[in-house]
């Protein structure tokens, strides 16, 4: 019976497929043509995907290869340009990246990491909830925010089931809360640290270039420069918020935490060969993006990056993902006589869909574009008066972290860094002013379970109820709006170069051509 359930086609879908389609019509009409005939189309396509998106009519990942119809069908673009997108660096930065932290899950060295982070935090509730969110950011920082989360998941279910033995009272109700929601908020809080962190990043890096073709690449170390302190920002001040202030936790040891800890690693044994090798080649990836650009220390004194002086300046951040990723497939493994590292039906995990996401988002921006439609939303925020580009920011920022609540992550930023892109230069901004935050925002969603998968896999835990997350995450989204808004304006503009009150001129440029 519940087989036959399953199999039925899900006739609920279709309604809000059919006001999607409904919603798309009313944009065409609503959105005026005279100067651009076919921004009309490109609004009615991007409602209609991101309707479609929301409400998931069909999957994420098949509503993601509309463009490659819709924009031949409606004229906006060919069937070859818009397959362009698909092909994009940065997605090959994603599956390079995908396949390394496979890698590291296939060894199990990944665990071992995780296990020693939180050996060190001790066995306060407190510290023990600090030593999980700074073990699953850590991980988050290089694999998905998901993967981090399944990894650490168990382990604290582990220490929870040996606090209940022991015959913990008191704080343990509350604790549980702490460790579930600690682990979930540090997946996406640690994502946001680096380029490969979480989609949205790579997103924005590679439509940066896209939208204006001369605007500077930001580089895997500048962007660490600012993500890696706003993460350690936000994961102390949420730790401090979660156990002292949201679900107060006791300051003395009730139960033996610690002893888990020790007692799963004491099993793991020995760091075996295929362990060493695989976190080798993550970490020689690791070191080349954060070494590839030249880093600027002050007026006269550049330390050359291995791009400029080895002469491989095409050899670029996904370049690099790839390359070390085959290594994978190449090193033999121990554990498994006759194998490598990685085959192919292990890289059969890597998230497909996503990429397919990635490629729609793209071509959504390449949509804008060629429309003219980007120029239309750029002319009707002309007419706009803001005071200061710093409130702007806020504003921004306080518009991503609960529109994110109610879609997802990667697709609210698809949909949104074109508009706001256009927007920075008919403002007479640098466009990284508004797209930088956008960016970072789209990650500071914690309310609700759907607004992202790690809230959903702890809130499948049964230690958390949606209440406690909503109480915990309405803290968290109004601190991370504080956070991202003000570690942009007085350090994330210095380290990328953007200067707040000039608009540079390969945006003027990109917007006359």
């Amino acid at each position: 019976m519940s087989l036959q359930a399953d199999m039925r086609f899900p006739w609920k879908k279709l309604i809000p497929g059919f006001a999607g389609l409904l919603a798309a019509l009313l944009t065409y009409w609503l959105v005026p043509g005279t100067s651009h005939p076919q921004a009309p189309l490109m609004a009615a396509i991007t409602v209609l995907m991101a309707a479609w998106w929301i409400f998931e009519v069909v999957p994420i990942p098949v509503t993601s290869l509309f463009p490659l119809f819709l924009l031949p069908l409606t004229g906006i673009a060919d069937v070859a340009e818009t397959a362009t997108y698909y092909g994009k660096s940065t997605i090959f930065l994603f599956l390079g990246g995908f396949l390394l932290a496979l890698g590291l899950q296939r060894s199990g060295v990944h665990k071992r990491i995780a296990l020693q982070i939180v050996w060190l935090a001790g066995s306060r509730p407190s510290g023990l909830v600090l030593g999980f969110m700074i073990s699953c950011g850590f991980l988050s920082m290089w694999i998905s925010n998901t993967a981090a989360v399944m990894v650490m998941l168990p382990i604290a279910l582990s220490v929870l089931e040996q606090a209940k033995e022991m015959g913990a009272k008191g704080g343990l109700g509350n604790f549980a809360v702490c460790l579930m929601l600690g682990i979930a908020y540090s997946a996406d809080i640690g994502g946001m640290g680096t380029l490969i962190g979480t989609p949205p990043n790579m997103i924005y890096n590679e439509m940066l270039g896209e939208i204006f073709p001369g605007a500077p690449k930001t580089g895997f170390l500048p962007w660490m420069m600012m993500g890696l302190p706003l993460s350690l920002l936000f994961m102390t001040g949420g730790w401090l918020l979660l156990t002292r202030v949201i679900f107060k936790l006791p300051r003395e040891s009730i139960f033996g935490g610690r002893s888990v800890i020790r007692q799963i690693i004491s099993q793991l044994g020995k760091v075996r060969r295929d362990e060493w090798l695989s976190a080798g080649i993550f970490g020689l990836a690791a070191l080349l993006w954060m070494t590839g650009e030249d880093l600027v220390l002050g007026d006269n004194f550049t330390l050359p990056g291995w791009r400029s002086s080895l002469g491989l300046t095409e050899l670029d951040d996904a370049g690099v993902a790839i390359a070390t990723a085959v290594l994978l497939f190449l090193v033999p493994s121990a554990d498994r006589p006759g194998q490598a590292l990685m085959n192919w039906e292990a890289a059969k995990q890597v998230p497909w869909g996503i990429l397919l996401l990635f490629g729609g988002g793209f071509a959504i921006a390449g949509g804008f574009t060629h429309s003219g439609l980007s120029a239309l939303v750029g002319d009707l925020f002309a007419g706009l008066t803001i005071g200061s580009p710093a409130l702007l920011v806020v504003l921004v920022c306080i518009l991503l972290t609960f529109l994110t609540e109610v879609t997802s992550n990667t697709a609210i930023t698809n949909l949104v860094l074109p508009i706001l892109a256009k927007a920075g230069v008919a403002l007479g901004l640098d466009p990284r002013i508004l797209m930088i935050p956008a960016t970072l925002s789209a990650s500071c969603a914690f309310m609700m379970p759907v607004a992202s998968p790690t809230q959903a896999i702890v809130f499948g835990s049964g230690h958390v109820s949606i209440k406690q997350m909503v109480r915990a995450g309405i803290w968290f989204n109004v601190l991370g709006i504080i956070l991202v808004s003000a570690v942009f304006l007085l350090w994330g503009g210095l380290v990328l170069g953007i200067d707040l009150s000039e608009i540079p001129a390969w945006a003027i440029s990109a917007t006359t051509e």
